[in-house]
């Protein structure tokens, strides 16, 4: 699906602020109620917007314990990365996936309750993912800084990013 200019404005919008108004949505972008929310549904029905959430303070969390997980496989292959990929999508402690270019080939967000139960994680399931060579791990102490006000926009360049940090 192709975005135009308005369906780049409304997730824009929507990624700021999740809960903002219809009406106030409509407004911003120029169109009467019944077609903005018509536009954001389509967006929903197509997969541009996958879901709304809520980004908790970091004393009131109550998720657990972030690790941020390097991946190497063993070969750079499609292959290799579908694989890996359906696998990992069959654990629900792995909140994100990023196929990423540099020194290794995944980044995955994972949550768990405590670090041995990260322990536990990474012996009974991340070790075991098809086609890994190396796994490092670093635990995220406190969730220090995470913006959202302006859109996912970098301030220098103007570039959209095509996903959340």
């Amino acid at each position: 699906m192709r975005l135009d200019t308005i369906d780049q404005a409304l997730v824009r919008l929507l990624r700021a602020d999740g809960r903002r108004s219809n009406a106030s949505l409509a407004q911003e972008v120029g169109l009467s109620p019944s077609a903005c929310l018509r536009r954001i549904k389509l967006l929903e029905d197509q997969g541009v917007i996958r879901g709304y959430t809520a980004i908790v303070d970091g004393a009131y969390d109550l998720s657990g314990v972030l690790a941020i997980v390097r991946i190497s496989l063993e070969r750079q292959t499609e292959a290799y990365f579908t694989r890996f990929e359906n696998a990992v999508r069959s654990h629900p402690e792995i909140l994100e996936c990023l196929l990423m270019s540099g020194d290794f080939d995944y980044l995955l967000k994972v949550v768990v309750a405590s670090a041995a139960d990260y322990e536990a994680f990474h012996v009974r399931a991340l070790s075991r993912l098809p086609g890994v060579i190396r796994l490092q791990t670093c635990l995220a102490i406190r969730d220090a800084f995470r913006s959202r006000a302006n859109g996912g926009r970098i301030a220098a360049s103007g570039a959209s990013l095509p996903f959340n940090l």
